[in-house]
Formats: structure tokens, sequence, C-alpha cells
């Protein structure tokens, strides 16, 4: 197929993108930066150099690859190291959530791509009832006000590609982790500046980037419309996983704090995710997709992932 990937530089296009290339796929990928198209070349696609808020510019890109699939995981989260403020955080992911899927779903209508594939996140679940979400469960009605924006663009991209493609595909991530998703994260840890907040009550769910990127390549080629998570195995709660990084990091154990001392060092939103947060189920990706994570628990991938 003809594949048209956003966001190629990024933590989970780096591997999504050799991966269908060497699956026989023909690939244009896109980046912001020109220093990276040779690195795109070698991996074996046609690159373009796109800003994805320049809706003529997306357009005219699409239209030259006339794609089968476009695949949206533009995001701009390189540099950022505190969640204090996820707003100002994700002010620009915020925009290319929102301004940048209105223009891909306008240059998929101009070219008639039918296929569409957006990155999503597990955030969107409502923060009550059982600790493991699945696809039925509703989406938060009431986000953390300093997130107030970014909940908002994750749930707008949730909502208008599958109602605005006609094969709309929206894939529920979890937190990454791997080489180049969460190295801020792991210093942290190591420099004992992640806390259990709370009781560490808040359940996640993490992937891996390369088994990220091999769900969204069974996402492409042969998903159901609809919504989807992509994460492991193994929700747990910062309590147990926590702990559990900062030993194979090889940092002492990581202190704790009241929530009402984490709030104005850290911000509403690490509160709620430290001690608040609900996980989410893999059964349906693994069923509808075919799809198996290498790392189907953290405590492998963790392990993996400081290694190296």
């Amino acid at each position: 197929m003809r594949v048209f990937v956003t966001g190629a530089t990024g933590a989970l296009g780096r591997h999504l993108v050799p991966g269908l290339v060497a699956a026989g796929h023909e690939v244009t990928a896109t980046t912001r930066s020109p220093g990276k198209v040779a690195g795109l070349r070698e991996a074996g696609a046609d690159p373009v150099v796109v800003d994805g808020l320049d809706r003529d510019a997306v357009i005219a890109a699409v239209e030259a690859a006339e794609p089968e699939v476009i695949v949206h995981q533009m995001t701009a989260l390189a540099d950022m190291r505190s969640l204090r403020r996820v707003d100002q955080a994700f002010a620009a992911t915020n925009e290319l959530r929102t301004r940048g899927t209105d223009n891909l779903l306008a240059a998929a209508a101009r070219v008639g791509t039918r296929r569409i594939v957006a990155q999503g996140h597990n955030f969107v679940y409502a923060r009550t009832g059982g600790p493991v979400k699945t696809e039925e469960d509703p989406r938060d009605p009431s986000p953390v006000r300093s997130a107030a924006r970014a909940m908002a663009a994750i749930r707008y991209v949730d909502e208008t590609v599958p109602r605005s493609a006609r094969e709309g595909i929206v894939l529920r991530y979890g937190t990454f982790y791997g080489q180049g998703a969460s190295e801020p994260m792991l210093e942290g840890v190591r420099k004992r500046q992640v806390p259990i907040v709370g009781g560490g009550t808040g359940v996640w769910s993490f992937i891996e980037t390369a088994d990220a990127a091999t769900a969204t390549q069974a996402a492409i080629e042969r998903a159901a419309p609809g919504a989807y998570n992509i994460v492991d195995s193994d929700p747990a709660p910062v309590a147990e996983w926590l702990p559990y990084l900062a030993q194979v990091a090889g940092a002492k154990p990581p202190m704790r704090m009241p929530a009402w001392l984490a709030r104005p060092l850290a911000g509403e939103f690490v509160v709620e995710q430290m001690t608040n947060a609900r996980g989410s189920s893999n059964e349906k990706a693994r069923k509808d997709l075919g799809w198996e994570p290498r790392y189907p628990s953290w405590r492998e991938g963790f392990r993996a992932w400081v290694a190296g």
C-alpha cells in the first residue's frame, strides 16, 4: 500500500517507517526538519518536509503521494520536561491534534484516501469506576483544569477521525517508554525527583515504542474502523511500577510525598495521574489486530530499556 506517515521522525515513527518499508509498503514520510530528510531516505521512505499546520502544504504533499492510508503521528513533545502546566507544555501539540487533524482530513477528502490512522491516548478515559478501561468505557467529562485544552485536543482526535474519515482509526496509546521516548522520566527517577504521590494508587498502562509501532502497522494493514487501546498486558499502580523502575535503573527508592504538597510543586495533573489514573485493556487490539507486544509487561520492558 501507499502509506503517508506524518511525524515520521518521532519516537514511534522511527520504528514504524522501517517496519512498513520492510513489509513492502510505499512510504512517504514527513518531517518539519530538513536535517532529518537523509535519515528518512536511508530508512527507505520518500521524505517530505512539511509543517502540519500549513494546510496548503499538507494538501499538496498528500496530493503528490496519493496515499491509500494516512498515519497521523504529529506531536511536538521532544523537549518537554515538566507537566506542571500541561496546557502550556502541550500548546504546539494541541494545535497539531486539532488544526493538524483538520488539515489531514481535508487532504484525505481531496485525494480520496479512505483510511486514516491517528495517534490518541488512554488519558481520554474517565477517572471513575474500575481500574482498567476498555474501548467501550466513557471518556472523561471533567479533565483537570490545568490540562483542559490538552485533554480536549486528545478528545478532538478521538471523536473527529472516526466520524470524518471513511475508515477512521484511533489508537489510544499508553505511556510511551523506550529509547528516545521517556529519557526525562528515567533521568528524574535516577535523581529521585519522581516521588510516589499520595498512596501511588493511580493505575498506568505502558507501551514500549517499538511495540507501539508494530501495533500501528497492524492497524494500518487490517484494523476495522474505531478505537483501539495500544498498551501492554500489565496495567499497574504507581506504587508498584515506580519503585521497580528505580531498582532496575540502579537508583534509590523513590521518595513519598503527600498530595497536598505535590499539587503546588508538580501540578494537579501529575497528582491526578499518580493517585487517580485508570489503566487500559489491550484485549481488543490483541484479538482484532492479531497483535502481541514483544514486552507484555513493563517489567521486562523497563529492564531492556534501561540496559540500552
